[in-house]
């Protein structure tokens, strides 16, 4: 038996497997599925086996998993390609007979309403189907995924968003792979749905405040229309579907979704979720 860590390359996975380690998991016990062998040569210096495969090749994915193997499946970056990709994970893990197959979907599952959330919530439907013992990891918005754009925001002197006083329980990537870990080694999670969010909500404006603390700088915080958003957007470069998408998110943290509620994320990781400003501060250091 392997804990299995699908897109073990990307910033979450490589924080999984990280996190796996030092909770004290033999590196041969940990497989590592990628696309590129090349990319995870750090890993496999590690100890850690690799297993090649694709979302895109079902057949790769049939001796990626193993039996009595338990998954996480990671979900793709691909938005539009998703659910066939996992729907290709889901297959093998069912027919291989794993033993657990945890899924990164998103937060507030099938109550989500955001255009988003439409694909994970599929894929946590194709799960429920296939009979497979099961953990559900609901992951809130991660920080960086603000932080990531600090460039852009200082480059402006603003933070520009159509939120208006909505607010986000983000929390550090590193969180949410704890989580992971957690439930990969622990026991008694199966068929269990976690709300995983950050233990402080904030709105654009005290993350406009909290990146002037860290930099200096005045940043201010721009709330602008939808319209007006989705134009800034395609201006600077965005495909218009995409822009929809991140326009949509906004109207979502305006409407609630993402303002989080439980302690779900800190009680799994047994202590409090990252501060926003810690991480915008993290950033700014580099």
């Amino acid at each position: 038996m392997s804990i299995v860590v699908t897109g073990a390359t990307g910033h979450l996975g490589r924080l999984v497997i990280a996190d796996l380690l030092e909770r004290g998991v033999a590196p041969g016990d940990i497989a590592a599925v990628v696309r590129d062998e090349a990319k995870a040569a750090d890993l496999a210096a590690r100890g850690v086996e690799l297993r090649v495969a694709d979302y895109d090749r079902p057949e790769s994915l049939t001796a990626a998993v193993h039996a009595g193997d338990k998954v996480l499946l990671i979900s793709g970056s691909e938005v539009g390609k998703r659910v066939p990709q996992h729907r290709a994970v889901i297959d093998a893990a069912k027919a291989a007979g794993v033993a657990l197959l945890a899924y990164t979907g998103i937060l507030g599952g099938p109550k989500a309403d955001l255009k988003l959330a439409d694909e994970h919530k599929a894929t946590e439907e194709l799960i429920l189907a296939s009979g497979l013992p099961y953990v559900f990891l609901r992951n809130g918005w991660y920080t960086e995924v603000y932080v990531q754009n600090l460039g852009t925001v200082l480059e402006h002197g603003a933070v520009v968003a159509s939120a208006g006083d909505g607010r986000v329980a983000s929390a550090a990537r590193a969180d949410y792979a704890a989580a992971a870990a957690a439930v990969l080694t622990g026991e008694g999670h199966e068929n269990t749905a976690y709300e995983l969010s950050g233990d402080v909500a904030w709105s654009f404006a005290e993350y406009a405040a909290a990146v002037s603390e860290a930099t200096g700088r005045d940043i201010a915080y721009r709330n602008v229309s939808p319209a007006e958003h989705k134009a800034i957007l395609v201006g600077a470069g965005l495909p218009e579907a995409f822009a929809d998408l991140l326009v949509d998110v906004d109207a979502a943290i305006s409407r609630g979704v993402l303002a989080g509620g439980s302690d779900d994320l800190a009680r799994l990781i047994g202590r409090p979720t990252t501060p926003m400003p810690q991480t915008v501060a993290a950033a700014v250091k580099g």
